[in-house]
């Protein structure tokens, strides 16, 4: 014997599969030791700066209250609290206590993971859409839960029909999460009535009812994504999540936010206060600054991505290869072109990678029902879309 312990992680972390950024991100190492140039539309992460006015209030805030430097209120501070219900009720008419219906997060992606954690018992079922953003199915698993898969379909225009849950998993379901507008498939909820019949449906089934609304400023064509809070009586059963990650380029910064039923966001916070300390409090400052001071960075931001889109989508349409323009978030869900649609999802991403340099996500990496297509995101500078034309013309007039 060499002397070494076995050392296994627990069942239910070995249950996952591999994290799909971690295995684009292998897939591009491999492609950068090959000396491949590599235009990188895998991951939703934004590459314009923070805006100025809101870095600049960071580095004074570190510079000039070494106060902030030390734990932070791991809630949310007052004041970042208010600036969302401020927020809230400006931009969805929606009004919120700050002291009990608002909850600072990690960015979202931690709230939502934490949430599955402190509601779900072993064996409870969480109703998770498929394709999604992977924290969703991940946390569950984590959780020791139980996922059953909503369908989300393009005939239905990727809205889930919830209709078709059997009565005996609506049974020992204890969560219902939905995300809109949507990441993977970009598809969004044109008017109040789907969160309407959803809120009816909860309420029905006793189900903590949630939607992460991290994409709602990124909108584009005249398009203004709803809040699920703005459904009478949505808060009785709703929580719904917020990120500074897209709307202001602080992806890194991670900070986001909870909203709505404040016996939910209570336990959520107990769970987090046995978990971390919160977000750094000049952070924090930050955040009041971005939500609070002039919004015309965002509508920057927004025409960034609208120019992207447009341009990308345009190009490929000369290509052949047909994609819909979408009306929120700043991805491309694409179906895979004609002479490739024989391939897998996966397989199609790494033969790109390969051929051309081109990193996209595969779709069912978000989920089984999201093989068929692969997920774009309009994510590097405006010329490299020129570049990435011109590499998939020759691509696809390749036949394998």
């Amino acid at each position: 014997m060499d002397g070494h312990m076995k050392i296994e992680c627990a069942e239910h972390l070995a249950k996952l599969p591999p994290y799909l950024f971690s295995a684009i991100n292998i897939l591009k190492q491999q492609a950068y030791e090959k000396k491949l140039d590599v235009i990188d539309l895998g991951m939703g992460n934004p590459d314009l700066p923070t805006p100025k006015h809101i870095v600049e209030r960071l580095c004074e805030t570190v510079r000039e209250h070494p106060k902030t430097h030390r734990y932070p209120q791991a809630k949310g501070m007052p004041k970042l609290r208010k600036a969302i219900c401020e927020w809230m009720k400006k931009r969805f008419d929606v009004e919120l206590n700050y002291e009990n219906e608002v909850l600072v997060l990690i960015g979202s992606k931690e709230g939502v993971a934490h949430t599955m954690m402190t509601y779900l018992n072993p064996g409870d079922v969480a109703i998770i859409t498929n394709p999604c953003y992977p924290v969703y199915f991940n946390s569950v698993i984590l959780a020791k839960g139980e996922i059953y898969e909503l369908p989300l379909l393009e005939k239905n225009n990727y809205l889930p029909d919830f209709t078709k849950i059997p009565t005996h998993v609506l049974r020992r379901a204890k969560i219902l999460a939905l995300n809109y507008p949507n990441n993977p498939t970009t598809a969004v909820v044109e008017d109040l009535y789907f969160f309407k019949e959803a809120v009816e449906f909860a309420k029905k089934y006793n189900l903590i009812l949630c939607n992460d609304n991290a994409y709602c400023e990124i909108t584009f064509d005249g398009y203004v994504a709803p809040s699920l809070l703005q459904v009478d009586g949505a808060k009785d059963i709703s929580v719904e999540f917020y990120s500074f990650s897209k709307t202001y380029n602080m992806a890194g910064w991670r900070i986001g936010f909870m909203v709505g039923n404040s016996d939910i966001i209570r336990y959520v916070e107990k769970f987090k206060s046995f978990i971390d300390y919160g977000v750094f409090t000049a952070i924090q400052l930050a955040a009041v600054f971005a939500l609070s001071s002039d919004q015309s960075c965002v509508r920057e931001i927004v025409e960034t991505y609208r120019r992207r889109r447009d341009k990308f989508i345009d190009g490929l349409s000369r290509l052949g290869w047909s994609v819909k323009k979408p009306k929120a978030t700043f991805y491309i869900w694409a179906p895979l072109p004609e002479s490739y649609k024989h391939l897998s999802s996966l397989q199609f991403a790494e033969l790109l990678l390969e051929k051309t340099g081109i990193v996209v996500a595969p779709g069912v990496g978000f989920g089984s029902y999201g093989e068929g297509y692969v997920r774009m995101a309009l994510v590097t500078h405006d010329n490299r879309f020129h570049d990435a034309l011109l590499r998939l013309k020759k691509f696809l007039k390749k036949e394998i």
